[in-house]
């Protein structure tokens, strides 16, 4: 399937809320203030999108939707912040080069960043009738374990995979581990967090408890949220196209032919990762929005033009390294230890 033909499909169905919008980069740093809030250098780097009110430990009594002065987010009102880890090519040689992040459809000129979804039901679903309850100021999320290798322990997760696509419209089929082969058009990371909330928390020590699958069915079913976790929230879901196509010649992979890309915290399986959440809706943006007759676009929503969001920038350096060009190593030396193959 390809996101084209979802589009078409929206015209002519009609539908509540689904919205998908673009984020231009706002930082790539080894810094994470949910998982290691105030600490500098984090273990490993991640790269950012969202509000300007980012910092190295985002404490949630701040309201940043409030404090944030511009976001590289296509709605103007989303001041939120969201990050991943960060992908990296191993060369034969055992160099290291960060990949790129190239804009989706829809948000060509866009510097990286990543396309955020806010479903009220499955992405194909185009009525998306269910109701849902808007995060709340102070709320935060983790989805994913950064240490995890091995797909036993990565189906914990639901959602976190990878699409080897044939051009930017591929969808399907996707993975929970790297892509084997050479990509044509790249790599999609595509992370999907839960949506059942327990109704009290805005986090919680894991970042994680809190939240909840549907104790029967799928997201996408319709499945009922557990009694623990009664609220139903909207499922947010990041998609980030790192630029693989330009490490595709087979010279520069590993003699054996295995795949050589690898997250910043050195997992070279793709069963680390992992997405970060942190609300920073302005007012009742979300909600409203949640409530409204918004299918990708969304008019009760304002939103600002790619060059607005390429110009919102977080200028603090807090670790100052290498992060581009050829590198001896991953920053923070995740890989430390490994043969190279």
């Amino acid at each position: 399937m390809h996101w084209s033909s979802l589009t078409a499909l929206a015209l002519v169905a009609p539908s509540t809320a689904l919205i998908r919008f673009g984020c231009s980069q706002l930082t790539v740093q080894r810094v994470d203030p949910l998982v290691n809030p105030g600490i500098s250098p984090s273990p490993h780097l991640h790269q950012i999108i969202g509000g300007n009110a980012f910092n190295i430990s985002m404490d949630p009594q701040e309201d940043i939707g409030e404090k944030a002065t511009c976001t590289t987010c296509q709605f103007s009102e989303d001041f939120s912040n969201y990050w991943t880890a960060v992908l990296f090519f191993r060369a034969r040689n055992g160099s290291y080069h960060r990949v790129p992040q190239v804009p989706n459809i829809g948000f060509e000129g866009s510097n990286g960043g990543m396309t955020v979804y806010y479903m009220q039901d499955g992405l194909a679903n185009y009525q998306q009738t269910s109701k849902v309850t808007a995060f709340k100021q102070g709320f935060r999320m983790l989805i994913g374990e950064a240490s995890y290798r091995s797909k036993q322990q990565a189906t914990r997760f639901r959602q976190i995979t990878y699409t080897c696509l044939q051009d930017l419209g591929t969808r399907f089929p996707e993975s929970m581990n790297f892509p084997t082969k050479p990509c044509p058009a790249g790599i999609m990371a595509n992370v999907r967090f839960p949506t059942c909330w327990d109704g009290k928390n805005l986090d919680a020590p894991d970042h994680m408890s809190h939240m909840a699958y549907p104790e029967s069915g799928t997201f996408e079913s319709g499945g009922p949220c557990p009694a623990s976790h009664p609220v139903r929230v909207p499922q947010l879901m990041y998609e980030t196209i790192w630029d693989t196509s330009r490490f595709n010649d087979k010279e520069l992979w590993p003699e054996d032919g295995s795949q050589p890309f690898v997250w910043s915290m050195g997992d070279h399986t793709g069963f680390g990762s992992h997405g970060d959440y942190v609300f920073g809706w302005k007012g009742d943006s979300l909600q409203r929005a949640m409530d409204s007759a918004c299918y990708v676009n969304c008019p009760t929503l304002k939103t600002q033009s790619v060059s607005a969001m390429n110009k919102c920038k977080y200028n603090e350096v807090l670790v100052d390294e290498p992060i581009d060009g050829w590198l001896d190593s991953i920053p923070g030396n995740p890989m430390e230890g490994m043969k190279m193959k």
